[in-house]
C-alpha cells in the first residue's frame, strides 16, 4: 500500500496537466470561438428574424393569434407542408405596391443626392476649418442626432405649415403675398430626409477628406490644372470611398422611411414604409406586410453587395 501511494501522482502535478491541456485548448480553439461570436451575432439579430418573417410571407391570413396560418400542420397522421406565394404575387399585380416602392427608391435616391450637394461643402469646410473650430463645427453637426428623431420631425412641422416659422419670415420680407404650401407635400418629405439624414453623409466625406494627400492637388494645381478640374479629376476620386459610403448611410435608410412620410407627407407621399405599417397594424395582413418586407430587403441588399465588392477590389488594388 505504502508503495502504491508513493508512485501516486502528486495533486499539484494533475493541476499542472490539467491547465497544460487547457492551455493547447485555448490556443488551437480559442480563436475561433472569438471569431465564432460575430457570426453567433449575426444569426441571432439578423439570420433569425429574417427567417421568422420569410415564414410568415409565406403564410395565409387568418382570424388569430397570430394572424396568420401554421405552414406545418398534421392532416391525416402526415405532416403537411402548406406555402402561399400569393402574397408574392399580390405585390406584383397591385400597382400600389409597385408604385410604392419606385417612390420610396425616388425619395431615396434624390434625398441621396441633396445630401451629397449640401454635405459635401459642409464636409470640406469642416476639414479645412482651424483645429479649435473643427471640433465646434463637428458638435453641430452631431448635436441634432442626440435628440429624439420624432420631436426634430415635429419641429419641422413648425417650421413648414401655413402659418409656421418659414412662411411667416418670406410675408415680413415682402417676398411672397400668401403662405406657401410647403407641409403635407412631397417636397416636405424631401426636406426632412435630406435634414435627418445629412450628419450621415458628412462624416464620411470629412474622414475621406482628412486623410486626402494634398500633395497631390498642390502638383495638379502647378502643373495648371483649374481648381475645377483638380476638384473633379483629383479630389472627388481620392474621396469617393466616403462619398460612396454616406451614399448607402443615406439610401438604405430613407428607403423604409415611415416617421417622415407620415408627418410630413401627404397622400400621395406612398413610400413603403407606410404600406408596412399599414398591412401590419390597420389592416392585420401579417403574410403581406411580410413579404413587403423581404422584397424590400432584397432592393436594399443589391447596393450592399455593390458596396462591399467595391470595397474588395479596392484593397485588392492598394495591395
Amino acid at each position: 500500500m505504502a508503495m502504491l501511494s508513493e508512485q501516486q501522482e502528486p495533486p499539484d502535478h494533475r493541476v499542472g496537466a490539467v491547465r497544460t491541456a487547457l492551455t493547447h485548448w485555448r490556443m488551437a480553439h480559442g480563436r475561433k470561438l472569438v471569431i465564432a461570436l460575430p457570426y453567433l451575432w449575426l444569426l441571432l439579430l439578423f439570420m433569425l428574424p429574417f427567417l421568422i418573417v420569410f415564414k410568415i410571407s409565406l403564410a395565409e391570413m387568418a382570424r388569430a393569434v397570430p394572424p396568420y396560418t401554421d405552414l406545418l400542420s398534421w392532416v391525416d397522421d402526415k405532416l403537411d407542408l402548406s406555402l402561399n406565394i400569393g402574397n408574392y404575387l399580390q405585390l406584383l399585380s397591385d400597382p400600389l405596391y409597385i408604385d410604392s416602392y419606385l417612390q420610396s427608391l425616388r425619395v431615396a435616391a434624390v434625398s441621396t443626392l441633396c445630401c451629397l450637394l449640401v454635405g459635401y461643402p459642409l464636409a470640406w469646410a469642416v476639414a479645412h476649418s482651424k483645429p479649435a473650430t473643427r471640433n465646434i463645427l463637428l458638435l453641430l453637426v452631431i448635436l441634432p442626432s442626440w435628440t429624439s428623431f420624432l420631436i426634430r420631425v415635429y419641429a419641422w412641422m413648425g417650421i413648414l405649415k401655413n402659418n409656421g416659422i418659414l412662411n411667416n419670415f418670406l410675408l415680413w420680407l415682402g417676398v411672397i403675398d400668401h403662405p406657401l404650401v410647403i407641409l403635407h407635400t412631397n417636397l416636405a418629405v424631401y426636406i426632412g430626409v435630406v435634414y435627418s439624414y445629412l450628419p450621415f453623409m458628412v462624416l464620411p466625406i470629412y474622414t475621406a477628406l482628412t486623410r486626402l494627400d494634398y500633395s497631390l492637388v498642390e502638383a495638379s494645381l502647378d502643373l495648371g490644372a483649374r481648381p475645377v478640374k483638380t476638384f473633379f479629376s483629383v479630389i472627388v476620386p481620392l474621396t469617393k470611398g466616403g462619398i460612396i459610403a454616406g451614399s448607402m448611410l443615406v439610401f438604405i435608410p430613407a428607403v423604409g422611411e415611415y416617421v417622415i412620410p407620415e408627418l410630413l407627407g401627404g397622400p400621395d407621399s406612398i413610400m413603403i414604409g407606410r404600406i408596412l405599417w399599414q398591412e401590419f397594424f390597420n389592416n392585420r395582413d401579417w403574410p403581406v406586410a411580410s413579404a413587403v418586407a423581404i422584397v424590400m430587403l432584397v432592393l436594399l441588399i443589391m447596393p450592399i453587395m455593390w458596396f462591399h465588392k467595391y470595397q474588395n477590389k479596392e484593397t485588392e488594388d492598394q495591395g
